[in-house]
């Protein structure tokens, strides 16, 4: 079956207010099996509402829609609807009753205005609103169904779980449970991720591998489906084993998780410490770290060291060796990593150094141009880094810190078993 989401508010048209019901509500329902073919979005005009109504039911089964139940002159959903079936609206005694009861409830005057929200279009069942007072709507229009939710997102989705989702069980419209899982790699390009993949993410294989790239992290994006949750995810568990075992290096966590969470992940596997040198990322490495709950242990501290003065006077680089090579310089990385270590008795320095731009590059150390240093106790090492003139300052600023902080986590990663 297909199901189509319509959002309904001036404000969401307007820019003023982000619809994220649509994409709660696309979530829900293809976790069940019910794919979301269309979503529109449209303001509180009346002929609209109609107008969309009408060509959602044309090509939906399922008509999901958020806002407009509200008391107002603006709020348009339950006439737009009654037009659409050809039916009248008519005051359902338990809306109504249940509405004024919140009321009461709350030891406030009910506005004669709100007697509206039990207004119903003649044949449609209300939807209980358990903790507001707008109650949603259930009809059967010609060959589909309308679910009509309250914009309010907290409202809208518990009205989904507790009302919505149960009507779809006894019609038979979910017999199937669909599951995501998501694994997060950083270290390679997309395409190089993907030449590595070609068998994963062929078109028609069971289950479905996608693959999606978000500020240089790479995600694998592995649908299952089964008759309950446990056998979807079941069914995919030899899909991640298989990407686990092909890049495992790379991967970095799953779901949200990131380079930062797979950095912390290996501090506190190892009980390792590191301290931070920046100087063109500006605190961004620290600010990253101390981000991550429960990271005091392992993070003594950083310096921010922009200005050349700051990187002799807080971390002990010489003055010649900026003198010789510029601060944006392997030998300058170098002594800031050595620097920060040394400072804070920490087992890996972590510095920064480079060209952010958008001006101050030069045809022999561009903007783009960034040089890392990590100093562990078996020595000091530095990269290079050529993020490229084009990219705007935050872009470089990121994926620099991005860079830095996976280097650091690959180097606490323990080495793999020796061939036999």
């Amino acid at each position: 079956m297909k199901a189509e989401i319509l959002s309904i508010g001036t404000e969401l048209v307007s820019g003023q207010s982000l619809d994220t019901n649509s994409q709660w509500l696309s979530r829900e329902l293809n976790r069940f099996g019910i794919a979301v073919h269309f979503h529109t979005t449209l303001g509180d005009d009346l002929d609209e509402n109609v107008s969309a109504f009408r060509i959602a039911f044309d090509r939906a089964e399922l008509v999901l829609m958020t806002g407009g139940l509200g008391p107002t002159q603006d709020d348009l959903t339950r006439e737009a609807l009654a037009q659409v079936a050809g039916v009248p609206l008519v005051e359902n005694a338990e809306s109504l009753a249940a509405i004024e009861a919140m009321f009461a409830r709350r030891n406030r005057p009910m506005a004669p205005r709100n007697r509206v929200q039990a207004l119903l279009p003649e044949g449609a069942d209300p939807l209980p609103n358990s903790v507001g007072t707008a109650p949603g709507i259930w009809m059967q229009v010609g060959r589909s169904v309308a679910a009509c939710l309250p914009g309010v997102p907290h409202e809208m989705r518990l009205m989904f779980e507790e009302q919505v989702l149960p009507r779809l069980r006894r019609a038979g419209w979910i017999t199937n449970t669909i599951v995501h899982r998501k694994i997060n790699l950083f270290g390679k390009g997309e395409s190089d991720i993907e030449a590595e993949a070609f068998d994963l993410t062929a078109r028609g294989r069971k289950p479905e591998v996608g693959i999606t790239a978000h500020d240089a992290t790479i995600s694998f994006r592995i649908t299952g489906e089964g008759r309950t949750e446990e056998e979807a995810l079941r069914s995919i568990e030899p899909t991640v084993l298989l990407i686990h075992e092909r890049f495992g290096p790379l991967i970095v966590g799953e779901g949200a998780e990131d380079v930062i969470d797979g950095l912390v992940a290996q501090l506190k596997r190892t009980n390792a410490t590191i301290a931070t040198a920046e100087s063109c990322t500006g605190g961004l490495i620290a600010h990253t770290i101390t981000n991550v709950p429960g990271v005091s242990p392992y993070f003594p501290g950083g310096v921010v060291s922009y200005a050349n003065e700051a990187k002799v006077n807080l971390l002990g680089v010489p003055e010649n060796l900026i003198a010789t090579h510029g601060a944006v310089s392997a030998e300058v990385a170098e002594a800031m990593a050595t620097g920060v270590r040394d400072r804070f008795k920490a087992d890996l320095g972590l510095s920064v150094t480079g060209v952010a731009g958008p001006s101050g590059g030069t045809p022999e150390k561009p903007v783009g141009l960034v040089y890392l240093g990590l100093a562990t106790a078996s020595g000091v090492h530095t990269r290079r880094l050529e993020i490229g003139p084009e990219q705007p300052r935050h872009v470089i600023q990121s994926r620099s810190a991005k860079q830095a902080l996976n280097w650091a986590r690959v180097a606490l990663m323990p080495l793999p078993d020796a061939p036999g």
